[in-house]
């Protein structure tokens, strides 16, 4: 005679939980808006100071981001904050947040 073993229920080994995703921390930067020629989409620019490792000299690094607007509320001047978001276009991975004059 052989033995014969059959899975039941009883022998399956307990799955798991399901762990929750963790939180996606998305970048948030303020500028000040430089272009507003295009269609739900702004040009922000972006300025930090660095110093320099040898001469320890402060200077300042900008960088331009296109951030979309879909409202169309803000103009040039105008000083905003934006956060990531997923692509919207080829170089369009922000979207405002709020005007902070």
């Amino acid at each position: 005679m052989t033995n014969k073993t059959v899975k039941t229920a009883k022998d399956k080994k307990p799955q798991p939980a399901a762990t929750p995703r963790p939180q996606v921390v998305h970048k948030k930067f303020q500028g000040v808006v430089v272009s507003d020629k295009m269609k739900k989409t702004l040009v922000v620019r972006v300025e930090r100071v660095k110093l320099h490792p040898k001469y320890h000299k402060r200077y300042v690094v900008s960088r331009n981001y296109k951030v979309h607007d879909e409202s169309g509320l803000y103009h040039i001047g105008d000083r905003v904050s934006f956060v990531e978001c997923r692509p919207l276009s080829k170089e369009k991975r922000w979207r405002v947040v709020k005007n902070n004059r």
